[in-house]
């Protein structure tokens, strides 16, 4: 039987203060991208965060980053994607047997409280599983902290290949002390604490992703698209 088509994607709830005065939280286009990608693929899609609330990112807001049919889509407080996210719900509440795929959207926000958000990490586990999809972008492997495969007990990204926002990156942003303060780890640490292998591009901005079976992981803001493309071509094939 397959995995139903029907999709979650994971919202960060945090937010704090980054670039020294600016506020980071979800990442619009990581979930707006993949909303559309999976909308467009025949899925129903869901958002949650942990809290059931969110915060918009302030650099996700630039021009760089959200313009055209995206920045209009956002704008627009009636668009299904805004009514979805505006009202979406606490993970706690919804039935993780739903979903035949789990995408972790980000932000630098992420990074405080995926690790230890347990109604989404328990909705991934599920979904992995049941033999669905598990995918992240940029910041989003920060929930692969504590989700466990629970046919072996090992982390689930343990033995496999990942992505996700390089190192670099946060070094050329000059956001790398900031982060530090939180005392948190960043993707590629994670990657290496939980016995993964991290892959990434020559480029920090390059659009970049990773299939490895049903884990589908991309490195940045860039990626979500293409990302969830692969998310959906890997579901086809189960």
């Amino acid at each position: 039987m397959s995995p139903p088509r029907r999709a979650l994607i994971a919202v960060t709830s945090a937010h704090a203060t980054l670039f020294g005065r600016e506020t980071t939280g979800l990442f619009i286009s990581e979930a707006l991208h993949p909303y559309n990608v999976l909308r467009a693929a025949g899925f129903e899609v869901d958002l949650a965060s942990e809290t059931g609330s969110y915060v918009p990112d302030w650099l996700s807001q630039q021009p760089d980053f959200l313009s055209g049919d995206d920045l209009a889509t956002w704008n627009d407080t009636t668009s299904e994607f805004r009514q979805t996210l505006d009202n979406m719900p606490k993970a706690a509440d919804l039935d993780a047997t739903r979903y035949g795929v789990f995408f972790a959207s980000a932000g630098h926000a992420a990074l405080l409280d995926y690790p230890t958000a347990r109604a989404l990490q328990s909705i991934a586990e599920q979904v992995w599983a049941s033999g669905g999809i598990v995918s992240s972008v940029c910041h989003g492997p920060a929930i692969f902290a504590n989700i466990v495969d629970t046919a072996t007990g090992e982390p689930l990204i343990k033995g496999k290949t990942i992505t996700g926002f390089t190192s670099e990156a946060e070094t050329t942003m000059k956001i790398m002390e900031e982060l530090r303060g939180w005392g948190k780890e960043l993707v590629e640490e994670l990657a290496a604490r939980l016995g993964a292998t991290y892959k990434r591009s020559e480029g920090v901005w390059d659009d970049f992703h990773v299939v490895d079976g049903r884990l589908v992981t991309g490195q940045n803001p860039a990626s979500a698209r293409s990302t969830a493309e692969a998310v959906v071509e890997a579901f086809e094939k189960l």
